[in-house]
């Protein structure tokens, strides 16, 4: 028997777009069903300046297929050397939504990223003033602190010092992929919100390690323990207001995935609604899935939700398109092994 499930039409904030020939290809697959996405930086060489991007900005309006209805939220990429004035005037401006801060090192194109957190506290404090969301990639890089820790000991020893240094600034958890990320953004006084990617409420690390490595499964944060994924899946469910859907999904090309030494990253937007409807359903919260997909990050940026709809449907099971072609070469779909029975009702 069909069901139907019609919501607000669903906001990206956490995506990843490239440029040039790789953006022609993408950006398509999430205008068809996205409203709106924050934009992440991290071109080479990054987003850095308010004109850095809108230079970008144009180049993705000029990429979108006429017809298409689709609004880029610009972030800059936060340096040691970032200008405070240039921040605000650039959010004031309405160009930019939010400065994104990659610790060095944390992962694909972030070597211009903070080593020293102290040089970038002006910048913060500015912002927070200003009511300048930070958006935070959450993980240490020492060499001695264990892969599956990083985002757990980030919390500790850096987020939550911010924080408490910067009283107001308000902050993002991108992507998180713990129970500790879990219990931290659950004590929000509502200056601290996250997001949670499609793939990390579908797979753990016994999908990306046992019966031999899958590369398409790769991405950093890395997937962690079943228990983790569960506690996420709760979280997103649950319909606590300050979490939302952030996909990070990151193109890459499938040479540069399956070689010796493959990049970080997981490309969801093609499959994220049916997928998320999926879930929502096996967890009995259909009836939350628009919070977290449609409501509540408008609420966190301070934006109006969308007032236009998408429809998803139940039916046979959803098959995963083919590696999507670009410029570049091909771009393998997120497939989350399992059977997806829900469907984006296309006009």
């Amino acid at each position: 028997m069909t069901q139907t499930l019609t919501l607000r039409r669903p906001d990206d904030w956490h995506l990843h777009l490239r440029d040039g020939a790789m953006l022609e290809a993408v950006l398509p697959e999430t205008a068809r069903d996205f409203a709106r996405a924050i934009i992440m930086p991290n071109l080479v060489p990054p987003v850095v300046t308010s004109a850095d991007a809108t230079s970008y900005r144009e180049r993705i309006l000029a990429a979108l297929p006429e017809g298409m209805d689709f609004t880029p939220l610009m972030t800059l990429y936060l340096t040691e050397a970032t200008d405070p004035a240039d921040v605000i005037a650039a959010h004031a401006s309405g160009l930019i939504s939010a400065v994104k801060l990659y610790p060095a090192g944390a992962t694909t194109n972030s070597a211009s990223g903070v080593r020293d957190f102290d040089k970038v506290r002006g910048v913060l404090e500015a912002m927070a003033e200003a009511g300048v969301p930070l958006c935070v990639h959450g993980e240490v890089t020492r060499a001695e602190i264990d892969i599956f820790d990083r985002e757990a000991v980030f919390i500790e020893e850096v987020l939550d010092p911010i924080r408490r240094r910067t009283p107001g600034l308000r902050v993002v958890m991108e992507h998180i992929t713990t129970a500790d990320a879990c219990a931290y953004v659950k004590e929000s006084d509502g200056s601290l919100a996250a997001t949670i990617t499609t793939h990390h409420l579908m797979i753990n690390r016994n999908h990306l390690l046992v019966g031999g490595i899958k590369p398409h499964y790769y991405c950093l944060p890395v997937a962690k323990r079943e228990s983790h994924r569960e506690a996420l899946a709760a979280l997103a469910t649950s319909g606590f207001r300050y979490v939302f859907l952030g996909t990070d999904s990151a193109p890459h090309t499938k040479d540069t995935k399956e070689c010796a030494c493959g990049c970080a990253g997981v490309f969801s937007a093609s499959v994220t609604m049916p997928c998320l409807a999926q879930v929502f359903e096996e967890a009995g919260a259909l009836d939350r899935l628009e919070g977290f997909t449609s409501l509540n990050g408008p609420a966190f940026y301070r934006m109006p939700v969308n007032e236009d709809t998408i429809t998803l449907t139940k039916g046979a099971a959803l098959e995963i398109p083919a590696p999507l072609p670009t410029g570049d070469g091909p771009v393998v779909v997120f497939d989350p092994g399992r059977p997806v029975h829900w469907h984006v009702q296309r006009a």
